[in-house]
Parts: structure tokens; C-alpha cells; sequence
């Protein structure tokens, strides 16, 4: 009779760009626990980007509206032999995972669940590093860089294209319609092909900023394309625009020149690597309200010129 193998359970229901600032700690986890199937627990629609991070042997359905916890992991069969909590720094999501009995929990330490002996949770830590830190913490050795996605197997539907995402998960963090539309303006008139992108909600935005920069229909790509296309997009554009949003993880994972704008929340926690082909626009002041219902003063004091310098400035794509 054959013995099952022991399960490592990761909570991570979060977006696409949460997941991919996860890969480090995954990668470690899947390295430290080599016969372990690994399940991560996150939103259905991350099952391609899970399973081409070479990390993850299933994903689990788990979500919860924003950035909230899920209220239930449909966890079957006994315990996880290890859970390991990569959503937050507790209490919900450790109340959660220790809800299903786990053998071992991996957390950051929370006065409300003392029974978690974890590291200490630092608010200002970058987020690869975070994740990093904690399952180094066990043990563990994990890499930050370690970040890099395989080349999709199939082609873009752009290739060579400026890709401009004007989305973001909260308004605070989108940069005017209008401004995008002078740096797409300004690119076209330098010869660059310049597409739009955005989110399966986003169509509205989408729609507005390509007619302001008369960007044609064959160029746009709103409702939110499927991950395998979006990123073979990424993967063979110029250079990637975007605020604080996944897919400008999705170019770091691709080593895609970028210009990412940062509003209320700084590049110290969530932006590139240092690279000269990654560049993070942000006027530094008071942190603001990442979920607010209207752009950041420090975003908007980010202007169309500045992106089109950095854009200018990024390696390959003068």
C-alpha cells in the first residue's frame, strides 16, 4: 500500500501581484520540503500563475473580497502536516489555519494568538524580503531575486509594443486617464506601437484611455486577457507602464523594462528590484490610503514628462 505523502498547506489568497512577490518564499518552501505535496490556498484564477512557478502541485480555491481573509479553506482528508501563512501577520489568517489542525504552523509571532512562535512582523519591510524572512526564520533558505517566470510557449499579441495598464485594485493607486494618453501620444510619435491593457472590470478605463490616445482596436486588450497571453505580452513587449498593480510584478518576473508609479504606498515595500531596467517613479511624503476612492496626492505629483524620461532612460527601449 502506498503512503501519502505529507501536505504543506500555504495561504496566500491574495492577487496576482501578491502572488508573485510570494514566489521567493514559495520556491523555499518547495526546496525545504521536497516530498511534500505543496497546495496553496488562493483565488481560482491564479491556478496558471501557480502552477508556472514551479512551486505549487495544486492550488486550492480560497478568497474573500480586497484583501480580507477567507472566511473557509475547503480543506479535505486529515490535517496539514505543515500550514504556513504567507497572507498576513494574524490573527484572522492564523485563526484560520489553525482551524484545520495543522502539525506544524509557520507565522510572523501576534499578540492575539500567542500560541504562533513566529519572527516579529515589521510594517515597513519590503514584501519579498518579508516573506523571505519568515520561512528563513524555520530554517529555510530562500532568495528574494528568485523571482523569474519561464518564457510562455506562446506567441504575443503585440511583440515589441509599449504596454500601457492604467488599473490598479483601488483608485488611489490608478495615474490619470489623461496623462497616460500624452505619454501614449508622445510614444506613437517617436514610431512605438503603443497597446492597453486592463483588468476584467476595467473596461471602462480601458476604453477611455484608447480613445484619447486613438490607440485602434487591434491594440487594446481590455476584459481582462488570459494569463498565458498576458503574459507572453509581457514577456516580448518594449517596456510595461503601470501604477502599483500586478502586472508590473509580471515584468520583473519576465525581466520586462518597466516604469511603475507609486502612489500612496512606497517602492521601499513593494516595488522592483534595483535594476537599470526597472524603474519606480515616487515623490516621497506621507504614506496614504492604498484602498482610497481617488488618486494620491503623491501620485498625481508624478507628471507625463517625468514618465517619459524614465521610459527614455530604461535599457532597449530609447
Amino acid at each position: 500500500m502506498t503512503t501519502p505523502r505529507p501536505r504543506l498547506l500555504v495561504l496566500r489568497a491574495l492577487g496576482l501581484g501578491d502572488l508573485l512577490a510570494g514566489v521567493p518564499a514559495l520556491r523555499a518552501l518547495r526546496r525545504g520540503f521536497p516530498g511534500y505535496e505543496l497546495v496553496l490556498a488562493a483565488p481560482a484564477e491564479l491556478g496558471p500563475v501557480a502552477a508556472v512557478t514551479g512551486a505549487v502541485d495544486r492550488l486550492l480555491p480560497a478568497s474573500a473580497p480586497g484583501r480580507a481573509v477567507p472566511r473557509r479553506i475547503d480543506w479535505t482528508g486529515p490535517p496539514p502536516d505543515i500550514a504556513v501563512d504567507l497572507h498576513g501577520n494574524g490573527p484572522p489568517s492564523h485563526r484560520l489555519l489553525m482551524a484545520l489542525r495543522p502539525l506544524r504552523l509557520l507565522a510572523f509571532a501576534h499578540p492575539e494568538t500567542p500560541e504562533v512562535d513566529g519572527p516579529r512582523w515589521f510594517p515597513e519591510e519590503h514584501e519579498r524580503d518579508r516573506w523571505c524572512r519568515l520561512v528563513r526564520s524555520y530554517g529555510i533558505d530562500a532568495d528574494p531575486a528568485d523571482l523569474r517566470l519561464p518564457r510562455p510557449p506562446g506567441p504575443s499579441p503585440a511583440p515589441g509594443a509599449v504596454v500601457l495598464h492604467p488599473g490598479a485594485g483601488a483608485p488611489s493607486r490608478c495615474w490619470p486617464t489623461e496623462r497616460y494618453a500624452e505619454v501614449a501620444g508622445a510614444l506613437r510619435e517617436r514610431g512605438q506601437r503603443v497597446v492597453v491593457t486592463g483588468g476584467a472590470d476595467e473596461g471602462d478605463l480601458v476604453a477611455d484611455l484608447a480613445k484619447r490616445a486613438d490607440v485602434p482596436d487591434t491594440d487594446v486588450f481590455g476584459g481582462g486577457l488570459p494569463f498565458d497571453r498576458l503574459s507572453s505580452l509581457v514577456a516580448d513587449a518594449r517596456a510595461v507602464l503601470s501604477g502599483d498593480t500586478g502586472i508590473a510584478h509580471l515584468a520583473v518576473a519576465h525581466a520586462t523594462p518597466s516604469v511603475t508609479l507609486f502612489g500612496p504606498v512606497p517602492p521601499s515595500r513593494w516595488g522592483p528590484p534595483a535594476h537599470p531596467r526597472h524603474r519606480a517613479l515616487w515623490h516621497p511624503g506621507p504614506e496614504g490610503d492604498p484602498h482610497a476612492g481617488t488618486p494620491d496626492p503623491a501620485l498625481l505629483r508624478i507628471r507625463s514628462d517625468d514618465v517619459l524620461a524614465a521610459l527614455h532612460e530604461l535599457r532597449g527601449t530609447s
